[in-house]
């Protein structure tokens, strides 16, 4: 008791406890500030790795995304980039990610954001918590007429024969990553705004390829499914087929059928079901304003020796779509149409080959024709109009994609 008496009494001591009063604030001060540097130093890493997961994101993103699918791509992109920087100092103070897209074909956004918390240098203290978020824009590029989604096949693309194909500043695109991802051979001659690639190309070089944009665009992103957020019309109940050779059906649903002879087709919306349209011999098929859905590996097989004329619809859901290949089906469509064959719209066939042979008459005569195929091959002569929206039902295909982050 003498002792602490002692000590209250001694000068000494007056001066030590004032000191550490006085130091109190300063110490709180400098913990403050270490807390403050560290959060900064946080959030910093944080915005750094939500905008390198925005920008990878836009390079995977397609508007069929459900938003499950984007926000475990998101996150994916996210925890990679976290834990490159440090996974131990990052792991569990990292919480409430968010990653959601918008937009519509002309231009897409991708919004990520999240939470980290960084602990306080004074123990049992609340820790610092920061937020941050960032804004990816997908843009679509150029014009395209001709788009092959297969992500690996070599010549995706592929122009053979005699072809002679003219794209009046359009591009033909391909999402294969092969080194020949478009590919002309033999005497082929292409004309074009450009070619786009994710991969490279082969045979693209003057004066068998004449490019608005001088070379080859290779290595660059994959472009948009133009078609991915159609859904097709629900079944109805399968129609009969009329007897002989020479018919016309009404809008309706047909099933496992082979359609031949002189086909004419109303106005309206088609579903085939297992249905197998092959015209044979000197057979045709015709419709104007129609949209044919070709579903559980349902066909088109046109020969050369046969006609075909079609065109999509001006108006309505499926405007600017004259033939639609279900996703799944790989039936391979073959459109190799004869002398005075005409054909305009979009043709799909996400999952299956094309096979396109125009000639002087299958050439879309200044109207507007879409090839969209898992892969796509022309051996014949055509002529492509690139300014198609319009026309199309404001309908439109792009190459490429431009990804910049907006905040």
């Amino acid at each position: 008791m003498f002792a602490l008496k002692g000590f209250w009494s001694s000068e000494r001591g007056n001066i030590a406890m004032t000191t550490a009063i006085a130091m109190l604030p300063m110490i709180i001060g400098v913990a403050g500030a270490i807390d403050l540097f560290g959060t900064s130093r946080d959030a910093a890493q944080l915005q750094n790795s939500l905008d390198a997961a925005g920008l990878a994101v836009g390079t995977k993103f397609s508007p069929d995304m459900a938003a499950g699918d984007v926000q475990q791509l998101g996150l994916q992109f996210f925890a990679a980039n976290l834990s490159a920087a440090d996974p131990q100092e990052y792991s569990g103070s990292v919480s409430a990610f968010s990653a959601t897209a918008s937009g519509s074909p002309s231009a897409y956004f991708v919004s990520l954001s999240s939470s980290i918390s960084h602990q306080s240098f004074i123990a049992d203290s609340a820790p610092w918590p920061a937020y941050r978020s960032t804004l990816v824009k997908i843009k679509p590029g150029a014009q395209a007429c001709v788009l092959a989604l297969d992500p690996h096949a070599s010549a995706a693309v592929n122009l053979q024969g005699s072809t002679n194909v003219s794209m009046d500043s359009c591009v033909i695109a391909s999402n294969s990553d092969a080194s020949d991802s478009v590919n002309r051979g033999g005497s082929a001659l292409v004309s074009a705004g450009c070619v786009s690639t994710v991969g490279g190309t082969s045979g693209l070089l003057p004066p068998g390829a004449s490019l608005a944009c001088g070379t080859p665009h290779e290595h660059r992103y994959a472009s948009f499914d133009p078609l991915a957020d159609v859904i097709p019309p629900p079944y109805t109940l399968c129609l009969p087929v009329p007897n002989g050779k020479t018919y016309t059906l009404s809008p309706g649903t047909y099933c496992d059928k082979t359609l031949s002879g002189d086909i004419t087709l109303d106005p309206g919306v088609y579903i085939m079901r297992g249905t197998t349209i092959k015209p044979g011999g000197n057979g045709s098929l015709t419709g104007q304003g129609v949209t044919i859905f070709l579903m559980e590996s349902a066909q088109i097989y046109i020969n050369a020796n046969e006609k075909v004329n079609l065109s999509p619809p001006a108006s309505g859901p499926y405007a600017g779509i004259t033939i639609f290949q279900d996703h799944g089906n790989t039936s391979a469509l073959t459109l190799n149409g004869g002398a005075n064959s005409v054909l305009s719209g979009f043709i799909y066939a996400p999952d299956a080959p094309i096979s396109y042979a125009g000639n002087s008459d299958m050439s879309a005569q200044g109207d507007c024709l879409r090839l969209v195929g898992n892969t796509v091959q022309m051996t014949g002569n055509s002529s492509v109009t690139s300014d198609c929206a319009a026309a199309l039902g404001n309908r439109a295909m792009y190459a490429d994609r431009m990804i910049t982050l907006v905040k």
